[in-house]
């Protein structure tokens, strides 16, 4: 098996989103989409892909397995946003709907915690495979559905009316129809499960941005808390400089001190709210 240097790599963004291209103007040609053959019709993404990035070493092998990879995740990112699309209440902000979606991604297993290849999704998300229907509450007028997909228009297929003199008794529930009921509950069981997971992973994510805003709280805090003891500091340091002893130094000991004194005035002076006058300041230096 060849390794991942010599098929060319790590798959960059820009890759992945010209294989979803190519896959989708090849697959969907309204001409050949349902008379090309599997292999023929590789060779053709292939060769789309090839256009879009010249000189490529990726090969016909590494762009289907590729894209096994992609159609898989993607698959399984549409199934998470038609749940969190059923989950989604009128009124909240959308970016709800999106985190309620990574939840689902990640608890469904398969590895990854959440979905990264959104450009890929972009490209395809109109497509006919990937096309999401949400599957809302039934519309109701009067208690009365309007629509029942349960039941049938065909009179063959409707109860006997109560008025009928002769009555059927129910006919007992069969091994499959009892291997359904059973899968059901087991569906059941599992939605509910993951629903709970996604509330528990909502906790956390609401319980980790209080942990980081306290954090930042702190940092902010300290970082006062250090600029209090930096001006401490340099007001300690200034009273020392103003109030040196210069008569035992030499002259040039002297100027120093003198140059640190003026500097401590005028800083002082642009610190004041009140307007500031160094004139007196310069005139020392002439």
């Amino acid at each position: 098996m060849a390794s991942s240097i010599e098929t060319g790599g790590a798959w960059s963004t820009m890759e992945d989103v010209s294989l979803c291209e190519a896959w989708l103007q090849i697959c969907h040609c309204p001409v050949t989409c349902n008379e090309i053959k599997f292999f023929h019709m590789w060779k053709k993404i292939h060769a789309e892909f090839c256009e879009k990035i010249p000189e490529s070493p990726r090969t016909e092998m590494a762009l289907s397995s590729r894209w096994k990879l992609l159609n898989k995740e993607m698959a399984k990112w549409r199934d998470a946003l038609a749940k969190a699309m059923n989950l989604y209440k009128s009124g909240e902000n959308r970016t709800n709907e999106l985190i309620q979606a990574q939840m689902w991604f990640g608890a469904t297993g398969g590895g990854k915690k959440s979905f990264t290849h959104h450009e890929c999704w972009e490209v395809v998300k109109y497509c006919k495979r990937f096309i999401i229907i949400p599957t809302g509450p039934d519309v109701v007028l009067n208690e009365t559905p309007l629509r029942d997909s349960t039941t049938s228009d065909s009179p063959l297929d409707s109860p006997m009316s109560e008025d009928s003199p002769i009555q059927k008794e129910p006919r007992p529930i069969g091994r499959k129809a009892a291997k359904a009921k059973k899968a059901g509950n087991s569906s059941n069981h599992n939605s509910k499960f993951l629903e709970e997971i996604a509330r528990q992973n909502a906790i956390r994510i609401e319980m980790e941005q209080k942990r980081q805003d306290m954090e930042v709280a702190i940092q902010a805090e300290c970082a006062r808390e250090k600029e209090y003891l930096r001006k401490k500091d340099m007001e300690k340091t200034d009273r020392e400089t103003m109030a040196m002893d210069t008569s035992h130094m030499s002259p040039e000991t002297k100027q120093y001190w003198k140059l640190e004194r003026r500097d401590v005035m005028r800083r002082r002076l642009f610190q004041d709210d009140g307007p500031s006058n160094t004139d007196w300041l310069n005139d020392q230096n002439h």
